[in-house]
């Protein structure tokens, strides 16, 4: 359940409506600036002295939108529902307005989690290029968090990087001289503690957490939201989406000062997923599948082994990104957000607590193909070139 507020001139007027979300009037589609968000397990959220999330005045809409997500297979239509939001409000204002980013992977079936695999995992991005156009040059300080999936997620977890050079030069006055530091030691990225994980996960307990120690995360920072799914008991692909029988991961982060960024998240490029699909098609003898088809029917057109999916698990996590960097309104901003390359990263870690100082530096794709598949089963690795090599030249071999 989410609120969301209309992002438009005070005087702009919404049409009230009542029905079901993919039915509604066009102009809704402005409200798209999240308020607050519950789900199962949630208690309500404690605002900290510093920061309250801003209703009302001159320039605020007075149209807001109530999205509730129902399971009800059976299609009961005697059921009536009373659920809702209730807001404590102050006149007294506090030093910072407050806002919510969406971390994670984007909701569509470019996402999608084989059948029968005991822990899948993949990782929606918020970049370093997303972070340094919609984040305030101080950065913001992070409070909250929420971390979220449907019936198949038993772990979440985000981690948060800074580049090397940003940590040098904003700190340069604790260094004896700038001359002394060579511009190869400032490549890559240091890993900073985690935010928030959840390593036994479960969607009947989807709590607001508020950080014990607030997190600052400045323009050019990385924020990685992985999700691990398990599906040894359905017979054919989940499929990314709204549906509570389909997936999601995301985190949504509390924080202030308010900026433009509403959505930071991830999903593997178009351009990677056809060559995945002429891979399987004319590669890997998966005949049924139409490269340039649905993605659903083509997921769900694969036989699926234990080689295949964990070959889709490392494809999805080198390959390309498309990005949602989305601003209140709903729109993109400014910049080539799509088919973009995606440094190297550490390997997640073992169910154990995440923070420990970990440092790495950024690759060519070569490198990250090298840092990911040095425990792969034989075979896989090269699989995985060939595919890769695919996807970067656009066209299969002869």
């Amino acid at each position: 359940m989410e609120v969301f507020h209309c992002h438009n001139s005070p005087s702009t007027e919404i049409p009230l409506y009542a029905g079901h979300c993919d039915q509604s009037p066009s102009e809704i589609s402005s409200c798209s600036q999240v308020m607050a968000a519950w789900a199962m397990g949630a208690e309500p959220l404690h605002y900290p002295i510093e920061a309250g999330m801003p209703i009302g005045g001159p320039e605020f809409n007075p149209y807001l939108r109530l999205e509730i997500h129902y399971n009800n297979p059976k299609k009961k239509a005697d059921w009536v529902d009373s659920s809702g939001m209730r807001f404590w409000v102050t006149e007294n204002f506090r030093p910072h307005d407050a806002g919510v980013i969406e971390l994670g992977l984007e909701y569509t079936d470019k996402n999608s989690i084989p059948p029968k695999h005991e822990g899948f995992t993949v990782t929606g991005i918020c970049n370093t290029e997303c972070t340094s156009v919609g984040l305030p040059t101080d950065g913001i300080t992070v409070f909250a968090s929420q971390l979220h999936t449907h019936l198949t997620g038993t772990r979440v977890i985000t981690r948060h990087f800074r580049r090397r050079d940003d940590i040098f030069y904003r700190q340069r006055s604790l260094y004896q001289s700038a001359n002394h530091t060579k511009p190869e030691d400032l490549k890559g990225f240091i890993e900073l503690p985690t935010f928030n994980w959840d390593n036994h996960y479960s969607t009947h307990f989807q709590e607001i957490r508020l950080l014990k120690k607030p997190i600052k995360v400045l323009p050019g920072d990385v924020l990685l939201t992985s999700c691990e799914f398990k599906t040894v008991d359905r017979g054919k692909m989940t499929l990314g989406g709204f549906a509570i029988s389909d997936e999601m991961c995301v985190n949504y982060i509390h924080y202030y000062p308010k900026s433009k960024l509403e959505v930071c998240k991830s999903s593997i490029s178009w351009k990677s997923l056809r060559e995945y699909f002429k891979f399987e098609n004319t590669m890997d003898g998966q005949k049924q599948v139409v490269p340039d088809g649905p993605v659903s029917d083509n997921f769900y057109s694969i036989e699926w082994t234990p080689f295949r999916m964990n070959l889709l698990e490392d494809f999805y996590n080198v390959s390309p990104i498309d990005m949602q960097c989305n601003q209140s309104d709903g729109t993109r901003f400014s910049g080539a957000w799509d088919h973009m390359k995606v440094p190297k990263f550490p390997e997640l870690l073992p169910r154990s607590n995440p923070n420990a100082d970990i440092e790495c530096s950024a690759g060519s794709i070569e490198e990250i193909v090298e840092f990911n598949t040095n425990k792969l089963e034989l075979g896989r690795e090269e699989k995985l070139q060939e595919l890769l090599t695919v996807s970067r030249r656009g066209v299969l071999p002869a």
